[in-house]
């Protein structure tokens, strides 16, 4: 997927404001652990994840990527009736129905000619919303776009922790549900625009995705459970992200030893590193923060890039790929020049 008129005007992030340390998720599960044999470290040692953040118990989805939202809008100096479409792609959702998208549209009073609608495809969705509202920019549906998400993992670490303590927990189980307790939470969101409606924007040149839907029951997730088999998603993802990565270096024209900055999906220390080493991308073009932020799903890679510029990692003209896979599988690259 190409575009040819088509700019990022902002990409802006909110953190959430609790930290909660693994060390303290390992004490309350200290009791099940030393039970079933395992490391008092398990978190940190084999994630590589110290920390993540929750929200505030009454923040909402919808409250998370509205506070992202605003700080795009002010950013991006855009007077909000402009926006022709929001898309919201969070995981984490207030209620089945209305879409939170509806949500954050009236939070935002955005006017009635600002179409809204919901994106799911896990971790990948961010990108998604971005490619679709890409197509109407290019397509000149609409002149600008937004893409939103706010996630939440509170709810989802408190209720798998609950149920790791129970004394029937066994080892499997205890394995199966890992992964929940290595999620994070963090709200983002981005303006896209025509060109050249914004001069000062960051071009985005395109994606490249690839699918192997044979893998679709290594990460099954529900709002209060998920199942991961964390090595075989490992394995089958990495190998994913090496046909995608050979056929986006190929269809974007670009080589690994041009790019800039890497703005990964980040679902652990060990995994960013596995990928980096398959890919034989140079991990000193990363910026890394799931050690700190914990998995945060479809927001993590534009949080990232966020970050990434906040820092001053990423200066005018460099070229910045953004790159995550999803569960199911799914694998997407896409490519920035800033």
């Amino acid at each position: 997927m190409n575009f040819e008129n088509l700019s990022i005007m902002s990409v802006c992030h909110v953190d959430a404001p609790q930290i909660v340390t693994s060390s303290e998720i390992q004490s309350e599960l200290g009791e099940t652990m030393e039970r079933l044999g395992l490391p008092p470290n398990l978190l940190e040692g084999v994630a590589g994840i110290h920390e993540r953040r929750y929200w505030n118990e009454q923040t909402l989805p919808s409250d998370a990527a509205t506070m992202a939202a605003e700080v795009a809008l002010e950013e991006a100096d855009l007077d909000r009736a402009r926006l022709g479409m929001l898309i919201n792609t969070s995981v984490c959702r207030d209620f089945i129905e209305p879409s939170t998208a509806c949500l954050v549209h009236g939070n935002l009073k955005l006017p009635d000619t600002c179409m809204n609608l919901d994106v799911g495809n896990a971790c990948l969705a961010f990108l998604n919303g971005m490619e679709i509202v890409g197509n109407m920019i290019e397509l000149g549906q609409i002149d600008y776009g937004m893409v939103v998400d706010g996630e939440s993992s509170r709810f989802l670490i408190e209720s798998t922790i609950e149920r790791l303590k129970r004394p029937e927990t066994d080892s499997t189980t205890f394995r199966e549900e890992f992964a929940s307790l290595t999620t994070g939470s963090g709200a983002v969101a981005m303006i896209l625009a025509r060109s050249d409606l914004a001069p000062e924007g960051h071009q985005f040149r395109g994606t490249f995705s690839r699918a192997a839907s044979e893998h679709n029951r290594l990460c099954l997730g529900q709002i209060d459970r998920g199942v991961t088999d964390t090595k075989g998603l490992l394995t089958a993802g990495v190998e994913l992200s090496k046909t995608t990565w050979a056929g986006a270096q190929e269809h974007l024209g670009f080589d690994e030893s041009e790019v800039d900055e890497f703005c990964l999906h980040q679902v652990s220390q060990r995994h960013a590193e596995q990928l980096a080493t398959n890919l034989e991308i140079d991990l000193e073009k990363a910026l890394l923060i799931v050690d700190r932020f914990g998995n945060i799903g479809p927001a993590s890679v534009p949080i990232v890039l966020s970050k990434a510029a906040d820092l001053g990692r990423i200066q005018r003209g460099n070229r910045v790929i953004l790159a995550g896979i999803g569960s199911g599988l799914n694998c997407t690259v896409g490519e920035v020049i800033w």
